[in-house]
C-alpha cells in the first residue's frame, strides 16, 4: 500500500488590508510595520470635541502650525512597530544587565572615593528627573500628534525615557549604597542647585507647548542634543576614574541615542522639506529651542561648554535643511 501525499496551493484573495493596499498598491504584500503603522489612527466618527479643548477634534491637524498634505508621510527609517522595537529594546537592555554586573562583581563604583560618588550623585543622578520630564513630552506629544507615523515611534520614545531614568536610579542606588540618600541628594540638587535650574526651567517650559510639533524640535534639537548629549558624553573630564564605569552603566543610552537621532532627524528633515511655510516655522522653533538649551546648560557646563554643544545642535540642524 502506498501513500501519496499532495500538497494544494491557495492563492489569497488579498495580500493585505484594503487601507494599506490603497497607499502601497493593490496585490503587493505589506510588511508588518505597514500593517502597524499605516492609517490605523481614526479620521472619522468622533460624534463630539473634547470639553477641555473644544476647538478641536479628538485628532486634529490644526494642532499644530506647520501643515502636510500627507502626515504618514514621515515614517520610521527603523520600521519599529510594537514587536521590532521591544525585541530592540530587549537586546539593549540585556547588554546594559551585563555592564551592571560586571561594575557591581568588581566593585567599580564602591571604591570610588567619596568625593568622586557625591560628584556624580549632583552631576549625573538628577538627570533622572529630566528624563521623567521627557518622558511627559514624548506621551504629549503621542496624544496630540497626528498620524500613527509619528504617534506610535513617540509613545516608543517616552519608554525609552521612563527606562533610562530606572537606570540613572540604579546607579544612584549603586553610589549610595542601596540606602536611597543618593536619590534624595539628587533630587534635592534638581530643586535647588543653582546648576541645574535653568535646565529644570527648559523642561518645565516645554511641558506647556501646546504645539506639538513645535515641542517635538525643542526636545530633539533642544532637550536631547544639546542637554541630554552634553551630560553623557561632555563630562569624562569631571567625572575622572568613574568615566569608565559610568560610560560602562549607560551604554543603553548611547545606543538609544544613536538609534533615536534615526527617526527623530528623519522626521524633522522631511516636515521641513513640505513648503516654504514649514522650513521657516520649524527654523524658528529650532532657533529658539537651541538657544533656550544653550542657556540653561552655561550654569551647569560653562559658557564655552554650553555654547560649543548647541553650536553642534546648530549644525545638524542646518544638515536636515533648517536655516538657523
Amino acid at each position: 500500500m502506498t501513500v501519496e501525499i499532495k500538497t494544494i496551493d491557495f492563492e489569497p484573495k488579498r495580500q493585505t488590508f484594503g487601507h494599506v493596499a490603497r497607499r502601497i498598491g493593490e496585490g503587493k504584500p505589506a510588511t508588518r510595520y505597514q500593517e502597524a503603522v499605516l492609517d490605523v489612527q481614526a479620521t472619522a466618527n468622533f460624534h463630539y470635541k473634547p470639553l477641555w479643548e473644544p476647538e478641536y477634534w479628538a485628532y486634529d491637524t490644526a494642532k499644530t502650525k506647520v501643515v502636510m498634505q500627507d502626515w504618514y508621510k514621515p515614517l520610521d527609517p527603523r520600521q519599529y512597530y510594537y514587536a521590532t522595537y521591544n525585541i530592540s529594546r530587549a537586546n539593549m537592555n540585556q547588554s546594559n544587565e551585563r555592564n551592571f554586573t560586571f561594575v557591581e562583581d568588581k566593585e567599580l563604583l564602591e571604591k570610588l572615593p567619596q568625593a568622586t560618588k557625591d560628584l556624580l550623585i549632583n552631576r549625573l543622578v538628577p538627570v533622572r528627573h529630566l528624563h521623567w520630564g521627557a518622558n511627559m513630552n514624548m506621551s504629549e506629544i503621542c496624544q496630540r500628534g497626528y498620524g500613527t507615523a509619528i504617534t506610535s515611534p513617540c509613545i516608543f520614545s517616552a519608554g525609552d525615557h521612563l527606562g533610562m531614568a530606572q537606570i540613572i536610579g540604579r546607579i544612584g542606588l549603586e553610589l549610595d549604597g542601596q540606602t536611597g540618600d543618593g536619590l534624595e541628594t539628587a533630587k534635592d540638587a534638581w530643586m535647588n542647585d543653582a546648576s541645574w535650574q535653568g535646565i529644570r526651567k527648559l523642561i518645565e517650559d516645554t511641558l506647556v507647548l501646546k504645539d506639538w510639533f513645535e515641542l517635538f524640535v525643542a526636545q530633539a534639537l533642544g532637550v536631547n542634543a544639546v542637554i541630554f548629549d552634553y551630560i553623557y558624553n561632555g563630562q569624562d573630564e569631571a567625572f575622572g576614574a568613574a568615566s569608565l564605569p559610568i560610560s560602562m552603566l549607560t551604554e543603553f543610552v548611547s545606543d538609544w541615542s544613536k538609534d533615536e537621532v534615526k527617526w527623530s532627524d528623519s522626521v524633522i528633515k522631511v516636515v521641513a522639506a513640505e513648503s516654504v511655510e514649514n522650513k521657516a516655522t520649524v527654523s524658528a522653533w529650532a532657533k529658539q529651542w537651541i538657544a533656550a538649551a544653550q542657556d540653561a546648560l552655561t550654569p551647569f557646563a560653562g559658557a564655552d561648554n554650553a555654547k560649543a554643544q548647541a553650536d553642534k545642535a546648530r549644525e545638524k540642524a542646518k544638515k536636515l535643511g533648517l536655516e538657523i
